[in-house]
């Protein structure tokens, strides 16, 4: 088991979502905190909570991306990398769970019933999507060590 497997199983414990639980990895990566991001993220928990939405997981992904590529003041202009970032991690995304679970929706990922999510199923697509989310990062040089902040204003 590694240190991710470990902090994931540690966040759910605490009563994290899948959402939660991918920003609270990148923002620990950060050595940040933001409570107030972390309880927004809560809305993309469960397909957005009826099963019925994409994953937590993809749009928190996406989610993630755009914190260390995104705009976030008045000053500053989002990073021209941040479309294709995003849709790597969304064709990546979906290819994996069509293959595996027939869709990207929260439902096709349960096996068609809402609840609560399945570690062997979520457990593991959190894992994978962190590692892509990191390798995309990495690929279009990103440190996922440092985020963005008033300093990187364009």
């Amino acid at each position: 088991m590694t240190d991710t497997d470990l902090r994931i199983l540690q966040l759910h414990g605490s009563g994290y979502c899948c959402a939660q639980i991918l920003i609270l990895l990148c923002l620990d990566n950060m050595q940040r905190e933001n409570p107030d991001l972390i309880r927004s993220v809560q809305g993309l928990c469960l397909g957005m909570g009826d099963c019925s939405g994409t994953c937590g997981i993809l749009s928190s992904g996406i989610c993630a991306l755009s914190l260390y590529a995104g705009k976030g003041t008045e000053y500053e202009e989002a990073d021209d990398k941040l479309p294709l970032l995003t849709e790597n991690f969304r064709e990546w995304f979906k290819e994996k769970t069509t293959a595996q679970y027939g869709g990207y929706i929260c439902e096709d990922i349960l096996g068609g019933k809402c609840g609560a999510p399945k570690p062997d199923r979520c457990g593991q697509l959190l894992v994978d999507a962190y590692n892509e989310l990191i390798r995309i990062l990495i690929e279009a040089d990103f440190d996922p060590a440092q985020g963005r902040d008033e300093g990187d204003a364009y």
